[in-house]
């Protein structure tokens, strides 16, 4: 599976530590079943639902034979206190990093209608977008002290390649007009957020990727998980600088989501929205002299 020009084999994650959000259905479950496989000192199983959490564990040990090296931990995306909580919990009692699957998400279909989380935010964007920035910063640190040049850090963003519809607007931010169009700009949100990651993480041995797996509905889980493995552990010859993958390959994402000033002013927009709501101090905020004035977000 892949380009001629990838090469791809089982990695060997002894004494490695991971993180999968979004892993108790579908590619996520299959993904957490593949990354137990390849031997991490500790996979933890980041879920809203502790009972669909038991269930992917007894899922992992039918595939491997054992469940050992997996925890189920709680997080609701939803929650930015409970994410907070996760974060600071990891921190303390496992203290390394190396992989962080960044894969949970709610899609269009599963919305009956807009509404809003506990933090009134509008939950597609909370949980698509903002809660996984909050995550991620909240790990970068972590992250970085467990990379090497011999084992580099990687977060991985599972995306989709409908961010190319998606829009940003900072004067109507709020002003969606369907759960799908939340959606596709959450999309975009990602992809902009990974790129903006690689430009602040240059000079450290931690890269950020963002994957599209394909349209699952038509192919199975495992098919879709591989589509995320394969880019995120395979060693290629092509390199295009865009960190973006689909179909295996990495290929160039929408203009929006290479326009590095977009990024900047979504990267302080996001460290506002949360400095509002939980106590949160971004390792790259440039917070105080970005918001100076709201109006440098209109123009």
């Amino acid at each position: 599976m892949g380009s001629k020009q990838t090469k791809y084999e089982k990695p060997d994650l002894t004494g490695k530590t991971v993180i999968i959000t979004g892993a108790t259905t579908g590619v996520g479950r299959s993904l957490a079943a593949f990354i137990a496989s390849y031997n991490p000192k500790k996979l933890i199983l980041a879920v809203r639902n502790r009972a669909k959490g038991e269930a992917t564990l007894e899922f992992i040990e039918t595939r491997n034979g054992h469940s050992n090296n997996v925890e189920v931990w709680d997080m609701d995306l939803a929650d930015l206190k409970s994410v907070k909580s996760f974060a600071e919990k990891f921190i303390k009692e496992v203290g390394e990093l190396h992989l962080l699957f960044n894969n949970a998400g709610s899609a269009p279909m599963e919305l009956m209608k807009i509404k809003n989380t506990k933090n009134n935010f509008e939950v597609t964007f909370q949980v698509n977008y903002l809660s996984q920035f909050l995550l991620t910063n909240l790990l970068l640190d972590t992250l970085k002290k467990s990379a090497s040049p011999e084992f580099p850090c990687k977060i991985i963003n599972t995306n989709s390649k409908e961010h190319r519809l998606g829009t940003i607007d900072f004067e109507n931010f709020s002003g969606h007009k369907s759960a799908c169009h939340i959606y596709v700009n959450t999309k975009l949100m990602g992809v902009i957020f990974s790129n903006e990651l690689n430009r602040k993480l240059k000079g450290t041995n931690v890269s950020s990727l963002a994957i599209h797996p394909g349209l699952i509905k038509s192919k199975s889980p495992d098919y879709g998980a591989l589509q995320i493995l394969i880019p995120t552990f395979s060693i290629s010859k092509r390199n295009l600088g865009y960190s973006y993958y689909e179909n295996c390959k990495e290929v160039k994402p929408s203009d929006k989501a290479l326009n590095e000033a977009l990024a900047k002013k979504l990267w302080d927009y996001s460290d506002k929205l949360l400095k509002s709501k939980v106590s949160y101090c971004s390792s790259y905020s440039s917070f105080s002299s970005s918001f100076r004035s709201l109006r440098s977000l209109k123009r």
